[in-house]
């Protein structure tokens, strides 16, 4: 590896890690609100009941602003030093917003209007702290390292995901100040550094901005597919594993084995991006969309703990899978300069995946006897359509660009010889 290339993958390492960091915080921070909610809503006056109503808005404002910030990260990202600038002014914003909740709620009934106004606030803020600080993946010039890249930067996410049964138990009890204001420090500290990481990225690339293109079916195709794995890990995860575990543990051995699926998670990323970079996103999105199925199957028919265990684990490094090459193919379909905005549908995504599920859990639906079956299978047939469907996708554009690669082989080689 010459001095550039090396000079590159350091560039290219330093961003996933930071990108790691920054989605670790702000999904902790996530997990800290979702702890504290209920409490804070009672001191507002707002019922129990309603809260599940709060998280559904919140789902509903990602499921637009991520997009919307994607977009938007597409159009300043060409200027230098824009893009960092974008994501620490809204960032300031969300954290200013998020740290006041506890003490806002403190002021009783009369302050609803303006802790419900809060939350709007951030949630419409933090969008810019997902699929934007992303779309600098997608400029790099080692174009071959970015699935690398996409497992680093979900590994915050999965890391965030592992821990948060332990901070549940944690924070239960304590003041809810203390764990707003520290999280939001740490978050916007986190954030400031986008400058420099931003900066270090387009000194490496030295490259023309592209003209955004209209997204074609493949895109369309994709984000459909993107709804259906989220939505299946949705009803899986959040749904069915408590119960699963239930069956064979008490509730207090939840916190140690429902990250189980995490350290699945965490782990196959790395490996799978082998084959991504190989193979494509998409291809293997489908196969970990397939296999994830089959783990589901596991663990509905596992008899005794130890099965489950690994029909779990093997459940979240299929999910693993399916997100970092969720991240990798979206920054490829978008590399014509809408990197941010196809990043920003996979996070509205799994942002409307989210509001299904917390939809359902509302309505009341894993308690009614008839619908049991529907949500334990549900996760299995969405991933096993999407899965399908991803491998057919892969093999139809391999079917359409075989052709052509091989027509650009043959006009080098009689280059070459001529």
């Amino acid at each position: 590896m010459n001095e550039p290339q090396q000079s590159d993958a350091a560039t290219g390492n330093r961003t996933g890690v930071y990108i790691a960091v920054l989605q670790l915080v702000f999904t902790l921070g996530w997990t800290v609100y979702a702890i504290y909610l209920p409490k804070l809503a009672a001191q507002v006056g707002i019922a129990p009941t309603a809260v599940i109503l709060i998280l559904m808005m919140d789902q509903a404002i990602f499921t637009i602003t991520d997009t919307a910030m994607g977009i938007a990260a597409d159009k300043i990202s060409p200027v230098l030093g824009r893009l960092g600038v974008f994501v620490a002014s809204l960032t300031a914003l969300s954290c200013a917003a998020f740290v006041a909740l506890p003490f806002v709620a403190s002021a009783g009934p009369g302050a609803q209007t303006v802790f419900l106004g809060l939350i709007v606030i951030w949630a419409i803020t933090s969008s810019a702290l997902r699929a934007p600080p992303l779309t600098l993946l997608g400029k790099h010039r080692a174009k071959p390292t970015i699935p690398f890249l996409s497992a680093l930067a979900m590994l915050g996410y999965g890391l965030a995901g592992a821990v948060s049964p332990y901070l549940g138990v944690v924070l239960r009890d304590q003041d809810p100040r203390w764990p707003f204001v520290i999280s939001s420090v740490v978050l916007f500290i986190t954030a400031l550094a986008l400058s420099k990481v931003e900066r270090d990225v387009r000194q490496e690339t030295k490259a023309e901005p592209a003209t955004a293109k209209p997204l074609g079916t493949v895109a369309v195709a994709f984000i459909a597919a993107m709804v259906l794995l989220a939505l299946g890990y949705q009803l899986h995860f959040a749904i069915n594993s408590g119960p699963f575990f239930l069956r064979f543990a008490k509730p207090a051995d939840l916190q140690w084995l429902l990250p189980v699926f995490w350290i699945g998670f965490n782990i196959a990323m790395f490996p799978a991006s082998i084959v991504v970079k190989h193979r494509g996103g998409l291809i293997v999105m489908g196969a970990a969309g397939l296999l994830g199925a089959l783990a589901v199957v596991g663990a509905e028919i596992a008899g005794n703990l130890h099965f489950l265990i690994a029909a779990q684990f093997l459940a979240g490094a299929a999910w693993g899978c399916m997100l970092m090459s969720a991240v990798s193919a979206a920054l490829a379909i978008g590399e014509t300069g809408a990197e941010g905005k196809v990043t920003g549908l996979v996070f509205s995504a799994l942002a409307l995946a989210t509001f299904a599920r917390m939809a359902a859990v509302a309505g009341g639906l894993q308690k009614l006897p008839e619908y049991a079956p529907l949500l334990h299978w549900a996760p299995v047939a969405c991933w096993s359509v999407a899965g399908a469907g991803l491998l057919a996708l892969a093999a139809a554009r391999l079917r359409t660009t075989s052709p052509r690669l091989r027509g650009e082989v043959d006009s080098h080689r009689k280059m070459r010889d001529g």
